[in-house]
């Protein structure tokens, strides 16, 4: 049996991990207000994102609130995942899917709600390209964007800022009917 994909056709989880990517933690009670979803609902939904290694509980100094934060800082992603493509084939980290779906999920709400935004931050700088690189340069310049992103990753909200999505996927295109380049 393939595994369940917990954000596939999930707006609430899709919502919650929103949610929790601007505020930093966030409760069950607290979610439920902003997203009109019932307590229960919103508990149970990051139940099941935390089961999946998503978020996790933030420390509380009350004992009776249960807030929820990102389990890693600055992404959705585990370290080293990026370097684990075997245990991935095997099926023992679902990371990298479910980010992606995170990701599909919450641009696709960017795109339906963002005349809503105030007018400065009604446009997105979202490109598409296809490169020709080498391995070595595919590595270089992965390695690049995460330099460029790094110093933005720590900042703590301040007035004037916003959550922004840094999604990059650098990939090969695999060309299964294709010959590669150079053969014949």
């Amino acid at each position: 049996m393939a595994p369940t994909r917990p954000l596939a056709h999930h707006a609430v989880r899709a919502a919650l991990l929103d949610l929790i990517a601007e505020w930093g933690s966030i409760t069950s009670n607290q979610a439920a207000q902003m997203i009109r979803q019932s307590s229960g609902t919103c508990s149970f939904h990051l139940r099941q994102l935390a089961r999946y290694g998503l978020i996790e509980e933030a420390p509380t100094g009350d004992g009776r609130s249960r807030p929820w934060r990102l389990r890693w800082e600055g992404s959705l992603m585990p370290p080293g995942t990026a370097e684990e493509p075997a245990r991935r084939a095997a099926g023992h980290d679902l990371a990298p899917e479910l980010a992606s779906d995170l990701e599909d999920g919450s641009y696709r709400h960017w795109l339906a709600n963002r005349s809503a935004a105030p007018d400065e931050w009604q446009r997105d700088h979202t490109s598409s390209d296809v490169l020709h690189l080498t391995a070595d340069e595919l590595a270089d310049l992965g390695a690049a964007v995460r330099a460029l992103l790094a110093p933005y990753r720590q900042r703590e909200p301040r007035a004037g800022t916003r959550p922004v999505a840094a999604v990059t996927r650098l990939f090969p295109l695999l060309a299964e009917d294709r010959p590669e380049p150079g053969t014949h």
